[in-house]
């Protein structure tokens, strides 16, 4: 008896020891994300959130900061809210005129088609805009939906407040300000990311369609993706207004949820703002925030 009540004490010290250990590891997460975003000469908001448990850490996470094309997630979501409720369809065709084609802007959708005349798949068009981040393509959604507001009534409507969405891309490159009326918060982001994830947002067949999208986005490989394994699945979009000719970067962000090898994930929003740190320097304070979230939740 005395030799199995040793063995029973052991036992519960070992365990006990392990339960500790990871409690301190998760615990500690608040403190290192702090920590990072001490060492930047940047406004930063980061949130990030645990999907499988809601446990959910910040720094800034309610500061109001500006979106640049992460909108065009919010943009995709109120499409194919549309496209569930039979009023618009993947597989309809929308005609793309020159005159919808901006030069002096971001968009492959130009560059495929730079005479315009064409009708393309919506499922091609939401695709250029999310998945490449093409200007032109989202004005023609917002186009297509009514307008930016509409957008913002919807994601109000999902129970997300702390968000708003007011200016097209034309709108923003006219004037440099403008970017700052299309505004959120990191702690909303996750919110209606968590939304997305469980599939409380869009149909199994449309949410599978943007997931996918997301996934496959070859935007901002150095950003949340920028540190972590190779092979991670990350379903994100990104924004950056780039520099001005003072050399100061308005906004670089980066949302999305993060596939870990164990089969469960978790959702950020990193959004640098207001700083003279170079691009490199900005996609790294991204990485490294999404990595030590990794680091932390990788159990």
């Amino acid at each position: 008896m005395g030799i199995l009540r040793n063995y029973l004490i052991a036992l519960f010290l070992i365990v006990g020891l392990d339960v500790n250990i990871y409690a301190q590891r998760v615990d500690y997460l608040q403190p290192t994300l702090q920590g990072i975003v001490d060492k930047y000469h940047a406004t930063i908001g980061f949130s990030v959130i645990d999907l499988e448990n809601g446990k959910t850490y910040s720094v800034n996470g309610d500061m109001h900061l500006p979106m640049q094309s992460v909108y065009k997630f919010h943009l995709a979501l109120a499409v194919l809210s549309q496209v569930d409720q039979r009023k618009l369809l993947l597989d309809q065709k929308i005609f793309i005129k020159k005159s919808d084609l901006l030069p002096d802007t971001w968009s492959p959708l130009r560059d495929k088609y730079p005479n315009g005349g064409v009708k393309i798949l919506l499922s091609e068009l939401i695709t250029f805009t999310v998945g490449q981040s093409d200007n032109n393509g989202c004005d023609i959604l917002f186009r297509l939906l009514g307008g930016p507001l509409k957008v913002q009534s919807y994601i109000h409507s999902l129970g997300v407040q702390n968000i708003a969405i007011v200016a097209t891309e034309e709108e923003m490159h006219k004037n440099e300000k403008v970017q700052f009326t299309n505004w959120t918060t990191s702690n909303c982001s996750i919110q209606l990311l968590n939304l997305f994830y469980k599939r409380k947002v869009l149909s199994e067949k449309s949410h599978a369609f943007l997931w996918k999208v997301l996934t496959d986005s070859p935007s901002g490989p150095n950003k949340i993706k920028g540190l972590l394994p190779s092979n991670t699945s990350v379903a994100h979009k990104t924004g950056y207004s780039g520099a001005n000719k003072e050399g100061l970067t308005a906004s670089s962000n980066d949302i999305g949820i993060v596939t870990m090898p164990n089969g469960k994930h978790f959702a950020v929003a990193a959004f640098v703002s207001n700083t003279k740190e170079n691009e490199k320097t900005i996609d790294s304070i991204i990485a490294e925030l999404s990595k030590a979230a990794w680091d932390q939740l990788n159990n």
